[in-house]
């Protein structure tokens, strides 16, 4: 989604909507700890949900290069963090992509950015998953793509089912990724691999 005018966040509006929600769940509004905390919030949303106001086009800047390549790459361990669009609470964890090349390589830097401009959003796991994939089919247009995520939904661990210690693993596989098994099965035990040390 391109970055206008008109997807700009209003925050007076997101602030005032805050203050009626403490409002509504009982709370003082005009208590000291809670004065700032409209404006706080507002400034929180507009940051968590940045992804509407990035466009694909410009994060990837063109950092895509010709190169006789045509072996995996996989980047591992992505951060993540979003927001359940069923409860607009939090879900976390990492993801873990990987390409074949078709004679084109993109900046390795860009594939998180990718993946934090569908991540900045209120989502659904499963969605996640796939655009991050699609979104790499279309501008590499690669021999294929595969992409794991493994999160924690706060909807489950604080609420509901009350269950602290279980994730959610989604997986959403492309071209050879998905019609060759022996290609699949690589990708799963490179994710797998435990990280090597930082330097």
């Amino acid at each position: 989604m391109p970055n206008t005018e008109a997807n700009k966040v209003n925050l007076e509006n997101i602030s005032s909507l805050v203050e009626n929600l403490l409002t509504e769940l009982g709370e003082d509004k005009d208590r000291e700890g809670l004065l700032r905390t409209p404006i706080r919030v507002a400034k929180a949303y507009e940051f968590i949900t940045n992804g509407y106001r990035q466009n694909i086009d410009e994060i990837v800047n063109g950092a895509i290069f010709d190169e006789d390549h045509n072996e995996m790459v996989v980047v591992r361990d992505i951060e993540i963090y979003s927001m359940c669009e069923h409860h607009l609470l939090p879900f976390y964890g990492k993801a873990h992509v990987a390409y074949i090349p078709n004679g084109k390589v993109i900046g390795l830097s860009k594939i998180p950015r990718i993946v934090e401009v569908f991540a900045r959003r209120f989502q659904i796991q499963e969605r996640l998953t796939k655009q991050i994939a699609d979104t790499l089919m279309e501008i590499l247009q690669p021999e294929g793509v595969g992409v794991v995520i493994e999160a924690y939904h706060m909807c489950m661990m604080m609420r509901g089912i009350q269950k602290q210690n279980s994730f959610t693993v989604t997986s959403a596989m492309r071209g050879e990724f998905m019609n060759d098994e022996k290609t699949r099965n690589e990708f799963m035990q490179l994710v797998r691999l435990q990280a090597p040390n930082a330097i």
